[in-house]
């Protein structure tokens, strides 16, 4: 298992982003503050296109479970961070928490296939500022699931993730839908290749 604790200055070796937020910092933990109306989603209800979030990827070959831990500050609506498994642009995964607004957020998962996004969610109370994410792959099978102390795991879905090959990007992520400047701080990624 490697684990990732973003403690030196420059990204980890293998680390790559895509959509590079304007401002970010590593030294503990991996501080990812959001650019304004970045997101994440396909085509399904809401009938946009966005695929601008932030992501510090790595990728994975063959089966694997990544877990992180993640603190935030939500400023707007629709604020969001967790992580994310991504073939390509039509297909991936993402686990988060999703700022509503002062009393309620939503805890959950997003799989998009052949370009379409679906959303499976369970409300939660918007004072939880951290939370524990870790998606286990078995072939094109996933095993989503969350915590509240790293310790004690609930599971959100299990998915299927169409045309995924063995190599997948994965990594944190965030960003803000309506906002801007929405910071969340990773303060680790565990790689476990099986």
């Amino acid at each position: 298992m490697q684990t990732e604790l973003f403690n030196t200055s420059s990204i980890p070796d293998g680390f790559y982003w895509h959509c590079e937020p304007t401002r970010w910092q590593c030294g503990n933990g991996l501080t990812i503050v959001t650019d304004p109306k970045t997101d994440f989603w396909q085509r399904t209800h809401y009938g946009f296109q966005k695929d601008d979030g932030h992501c510090l990827f790595t990728t994975l070959t063959g089966d694997f479970r990544v877990t992180t831990e993640v603190h935030f500050k939500p400023r707007s609506q629709y604020d969001q961070c967790g992580l994310m498994v991504r073939a390509d642009a039509a297909h991936w995964i993402k686990l988060s928490t999703e700022f509503e607004n002062a009393q309620l957020s939503r805890l959950g998962s997003v799989v998009t296939n052949h370009g379409y996004s679906d959303w499976a969610t369970q409300d939660v109370a918007s004072e939880t500022t951290k939370r524990w994410y870790r998606a286990t792959r078995e072939g094109n099978d996933f095993l989503l699931e969350s915590a509240d102390d790293g310790e004690t795991w609930k599971q959100l879905r299990i998915a299927y993730l169409h045309n995924a090959p063995p190599a997948l990007h994965v990594g944190p992520y965030a960003c803000s839908p309506i906002g801007a400047a929405f910071e969340a701080r990773f303060i680790r990624l565990e790689l476990h290749t099986t």
